[in-house]
Parts: C-alpha cells; structure tokens; sequence
C-alpha cells in the first residue's frame, strides 16, 4: 500500500503546490487556482508567474489556502479551502447562494494528478482539510460538489468534488445550487464541526 500524507500548503511547501498545479510547459496558462479567491479584474490581469506567485503569497499567511497530498512521498493532489467571506467570486455569486450569516469556510477544489486518481486521495484530503477547520476553530464547512447521478464523472467536472465524496465524509446536502460543472447539479453541502 502506498503511504499517502497531507500537509497545509505553507511557503515552505510551496514548489509542491507548484507541482501539482503548474502547467506541463512553462508558459502554458494555469488556473492556480484563484478565480474564487482574487476579484475577476484581477484574476484576468495576472499572467505568467504573477499567478503562483499571487497563490505563495496567501500560502504565506497565517491559514494556509488548501492541503496539499503526497502519496510516497511524491506531491499528488490539492485541495483548496478558506473562509468563504475571503473568496470574492462566492460571496458575489448569484448561482451559488449564501444561505445565512455563518462564518463558513469553503471547500472549492481538488487536483489529483492522473497516476494518483481512483486511489481515494481525495477523501484523504477532504478529511485532512476537516481537521485543519476543526484546528482554526471553524464551526461550520461548506462545499458545491457535483452529483453525478450514479455516472462516472471526468476530472473536469469533478475538480468540485462529489456529492458521494462529501456525504461519506459527513457533509449533508442543504440544497441544488444553479450552478453546474459538466452540465451536473452542484450542490451546497454543509459539515457541522461544533461535535
């Protein structure tokens, strides 16, 4: 069995991050993601190493912005979390609502490289991310994964996770969003953390 570990993406982590979220070629575009956490003006601006270089300076804050997983030690998957008041694209969004002034943190990606899927990363990394909330004093966690309906989903459609993937890890369905990830329901789910 391989060992699999999950680490807060800190600065010191950070050519992990790069390696799992980098493009194949240098100059290729890449998300970093940070279309939920920098307003769209600037996300549209920021090219090149402005982009990991955005995302290395909220590693370097004092909550780490997402867990990043190894498995034998290689760098393998991200998982992406913060407070949802911190993430200008969700507060704004009008296809995924905020349904009451809770202080939520929110759990909006995953990345698994190819040789490192189906191996159940993911959960590792959603459990990991529970723990680092639960250690912040975060009362409540929030995610917008898709339903696949039974289906195998793509990579693409499931960067957002699963609604399977959160409710073994005890999240409950709140509500279908109107956003979509390929053309699937996403929805709010929510983890109390109080317990």
């Amino acid at each position: 069995m391989p060992t699999v570990d999950i680490h807060p993406a800190t600065a010191t982590r950070f050519p992990d991050l790069r390696a799992v979220l980098g493009p194949k070629l240098p100059d290729a575009p890449a998300c970093w993601c940070l279309a939920y956490r920098v307003s769209s003006a600037e996300n549209h601006t920021l090219r090149g190493a402005d982009r990991p270089n955005r995302l290395l300076q909220m590693c370097e804050g004092p909550d780490a912005p997402g867990v990043i997983g190894y498995v034998d030690g290689a760098p393998a998957g991200w998982s992406s979390f913060g407070p949802r008041s911190d993430m200008g694209r969700l507060v704004r969004s009008r296809t995924i609502p905020s349904i009451d002034d809770l202080p939520v943190w929110s759990i909006v990606c995953f990345v698994v490289k190819p040789p490192y899927r189906r191996q159940g990363l993911s959960r590792s990394m959603l459990d990991a991310a529970v723990a680092y909330a639960r250690e912040r004093g975060v009362q409540t966690l929030e995610a917008y994964p898709v339903d696949g309906e039974g289906r195998r989903i793509s990579a693409t459609a499931a960067f957002v996770g699963t609604t399977d993937l959160f409710e073994a890890a005890g999240f409950v369905r709140v509500q279908a969003t109107l956003a979509r990830s390929g053309g699937l329901t996403r929805w709010l789910v929510r983890r109390d953390l109080s317990d």
